[in-house]
């Protein structure tokens, strides 16, 4: 027996099937994906909401309002029904004892529905204009709670104003103060300089005389 002689045992080894190599291979076509598009190639995950590529449920319905992130909701109380509780003054505590309000969440807001006929102090974050108008016109007062638990804009960064540093004023003022000094010894020299070009001028506009010579004197003499 030879080692060139030895083979495996029938059934053991297969022939490994090959894909893509058209009709008669045994998978052809699709190749054992089962159909063309997204769902034949590997890592394919359905979108949440994926109807087969028609518009899916979220798309088709309207969509109509909108959540406010920043909704802040205040315990209400109207003039009416303090006006038919015993009391002169009235709080946020006080109205949680009486059972007027169950919290008080992001503040307590007084409206004006209702009458008032007598006067009261009342105290509370927030006041409606009719509230104020008609506490006001019984003889009451109201009183506004520091503190507001409601969206507020924020005020506006505070604007840095930077003063100039006392040397660098010195050496501003100092340039001014000596330009004037330096523009009147500019004139003076210009005047001096024009001074002495019209002393020139007249020097040389000046005829030259002419010296008597000593020959024609002694002639004369003569």
């Amino acid at each position: 027996m030879n080692l060139s002689q030895l083979k495996p045992p029938k059934g053991q080894k297969h022939k490994d099937q090959r894909i893509g190599q058209g009709m008669g291979s045994g998978r052809g076509k699709f190749s054992g994906r089962g159909a063309k598009g997204a769902k034949s190639i590997s890592g394919y995950s359905r979108m949440r909401g994926f109807e087969g590529g028609q518009m899916p449920l979220h798309r088709r319905l309207p969509k109509r309002g909108f959540t406010n992130i920043f909704r802040k909701e205040f315990a209400i109380v109207n003039l009416g029904t303090l006006d038919r509780i015993q009391g002169d003054s009235f709080d946020p505590g006080k109205m949680l004892e009486l059972g007027l309000i169950t919290k008080i969440k992001d503040g307590l807001k007084i409206l004006g529905s209702g009458e008032l006929k007598r006067a009261i102090h009342i105290k509370a974050h927030l006041f409606s204009e009719s509230a104020l108008e008609k506490i006001k016109a019984a003889g009451g007062t109201a009183e506004v709670i520091p503190g507001v638990k409601r969206a507020e804009t924020k005020a506006p960064p505070p604007v840095r104003v930077r003063t100039p540093k006392p040397a660098a004023v010195k050496d501003v003022e100092t340039p001014q103060a000596a330009a004037p000094e330096a523009g009147a010894e500019g004139k003076e020299e210009k005047k001096s300089k024009k001074g002495a070009a019209e002393k020139g001028a007249e020097k040389t506009s000046k005829p030259k005389q002419a010296k008597p010579s000593g020959k024609t004197s002694n002639k004369e003499e003569k």
